[in-house]
């Protein structure tokens, strides 16, 4: 499913000791390989008012790989946004459905709606896009609640 941002990987260039997905989530983030733990996290969050980050990612994505510690501490700064990684292998449908054509790329949404994407696994300019995303009336009023 898809291709890397760079051309530094692939589905032909694996390295052996692949761990898979897990490596690509851990802490404050979910990883969803399932439609059922997508719906689960998203009303989850709809309910609770919280802005969610998606990180539609591969185990084999050099870019993906090295993006995932940087998101996972972004997720342990920033905890009044949900950070959910979604494995594009296990996926694949689900991932077309949102015209994923590279990994890693992420989605902002917003009470259920996409507001922002980035293609590419820079941290600068996530934690840029995610405390645009928390500076909006709606993630102030969901940050004061909690």
């Amino acid at each position: 499913m898809g291709q890397c941002w760079t051309q530094l990987c692939g589905p032909g260039n694996e390295d052996e000791g692949n761990t898979g997905s897990a490596e690509l989530a851990g802490g404050n983030v979910q990883l969803v390989t399932t439609m059922e733990k997508w719906e689960e996290l998203i009303s989850e969050a709809n309910n609770n008012g919280q802005s969610v980050l998606v990180n539609f990612s591969a185990s084999w994505c050099n870019p993906c790989r090295q993006a995932a510690p940087a998101y996972r501490e972004l997720a342990d700064k920033h905890t009044t946004v949900m950070f959910i990684t979604v494995d594009v292998d296990k996926l694949a449908e689900f991932s077309s459905s949102w015209d994923i054509k590279a990994t890693p790329t992420f989605f902002f949404l917003k009470e259920g709606r996409q507001v922002d994407k980035l293609v590419g696994g820079s941290k600068q300019e996530l934690e840029k896009r995610i405390l645009a995303m928390a500076e909006t009336p709606a993630a102030a009023a969901a940050a004061t609640a909690s």
